[in-house]
């Protein structure tokens, strides 16, 4: 198929997620039909840097924001067809965005969760919190501002219920929770209480019964992925930089995503669930993930080659 026509496909799939394209749209014609004039077929980055020598005097971010726009069409086109390079990431200075996000594999969490329950502490409450703190936000997706924020009462385990009171620009959200999760959940405030001798007003707690702070949260975390091999190591204590508890987030979100291509679920329709559980303002920072994980990316890619084959029906 033609660049032209495979653009079509790529803008029609954006925009069926909630996608406003026109400057993309613009954008990506012009090089489509440099390509064509040229004779290619195929994206290379060297196709890319010879449409941009013909730019002229330009801004800097002018040329970052289209550099941008070429590659995420080169990353679907590469998905259909690896004859398609992919422009190099940091080919062309670019304005800032959201950093790549890391995946855990389930094997990772397991060891991170295992690690944390060995944290010391006087009374072994730290290892309990922490590992029941990172169980949770890997199978809830909560941000670490909204876990360390619960009070014991936002928790009903009768109802198998977690109540986010402080979610992000003052939203609040009711939360279903999988009976495995509740288990555990009742297994961690009753032994807290056993070790506090008392029920404490916030969900996780220190040894002495004070609502745990995400930079301490951040802090152990950090320490955590040193000694399990996911950081490197760093000299007097210092967290040192690689995957964060916020990861787990992102890790939740891509991994139901990805179930729903696996599974054949129609993602348009499952995406507001998705968009309402994780508590996004926008369903675009939900969509997000499609274009910042690229198993992702693949999947989506694939399977709107399906549809427009006849062979996956909406």
């Amino acid at each position: 198929m033609t660049l032209s026509h495979e653009l079509d496909r790529y803008l029609s799939i954006r925009r069926s997620l909630g996608y406003d394209l026109r400057e993309d749209e613009r954008v990506l014609r012009r090089f489509v039909a440099f390509a064509d004039s040229e004779g290619v077929t195929h994206i290379t980055t060297d196709l890319y840097l010879r449409w941009q020598g013909t730019f002229g005097s330009v801004k800097r971010q002018t040329c970052g924001g289209r550099f941008i726009m070429v590659r995420l069409f080169g990353q679907w086109l590469h998905g259909l067809d690896d004859r398609h390079e992919v422009p190099p990431r940091g080919l062309v200075p670019t304005p800032t965005r959201r950093p790549s996000p890391y995946i855990y594999s389930e094997a990772e969490i397991a060891t991170v969760i295992n690690e944390a329950a060995k944290l010391p502490s006087i009374y072994g409450m730290r290892g309990l919190t922490y590992s029941t703190l990172f169980g949770l936000i890997a199978v809830t997706g909560l941000r670490i501002s909204e876990a360390v924020g619960l009070n014991t009462v936002d928790l009903n385990l009768d109802d198998g219920v977690l109540h986010i009171r402080c979610g992000k620009l003052g939203k609040q959200r009711l939360l279903p929770l999988a009976a495995s999760v509740v288990d555990r959940l009742h297994a961690y405030t009753t032994e807290r209480n056993r070790l506090l001798g008392a029920t404490p007003v916030p969900l996780f707690v220190k040894c002495g019964g004070e609502r745990i702070g995400v930079d301490g949260a951040q802090y152990n975390f950090a320490q955590i992925c040193q000694r399990i091999g996911l950081r490197d190591p760093q000299r007097h204590f210092r967290s040192g930089r690689g995957p964060r508890i916020h990861d787990l987030r992102h890790t939740f979100a891509a991994r139901t995503m990805i179930e729903w291509y696996r599974s054949g679920k129609d993602p348009a329709r499952e995406m507001i669930k998705l968009s309402t559980w994780l508590g996004h303002a926008k369903p675009d920072h939900t969509y997000w993930y499609i274009e910042a994980v690229p198993e992702l990316l693949e999947l989506a890619s694939a399977r709107f080659a399906g549809v427009t084959n006849g062979k996956v029906r909406q």
